[in-house]
């Protein structure tokens, strides 16, 4: 049994080796010119400005949060969906039970006015 465990093990230790001299030989080989403009700061081809703190509106959170719970939540439709036909009526009911409660779970965040951007 251990002896079915040896391609696995080679196969890590050539990706460890292969990871570890993709670090090493540009280490060594790659030029070294440090300047000042070097190290700054750059991203997205803009030259940084101020503070990197600001503050993000928690409604921001809020719609990222809520958007991921009902796109989590759509994810069970696949597996209903590809034992359809063996479930019969008892699935049909089940999953009308989970959208059911979906969309009052939708409803109830749009009353709340969650999804208001204001």
């Amino acid at each position: 049994m251990p002896a079915d465990y040896l391609p696995i093990l080679i196969m890590l230790v050539v990706a460890a080796l292969f990871a570890l001299v993709a670090l090493i030989v540009p280490y060594y080989m790659g030029p070294r010119n440090p300047s000042t403009s070097k190290s700054d700061t750059y991203e997205s081809g803009k030259l940084p400005f101020g503070t990197a703190r600001r503050q993000v509106p928690i409604h921001y959170y809020m719609v990222a949060m809520l958007f991921m719970m009902f796109d989590i939540e759509v994810i069970f439709f696949y597996p209903w969906a590809v034992i359809f036909r063996q479930l019969k009526i008892f699935g049909l009911i089940e999953m009308g039970v989970f959208v059911a409660i979906l969309l009052v779970g939708y409803v109830y965040i749009w009353k709340k006015g969650a999804l208001e951007w204001d």
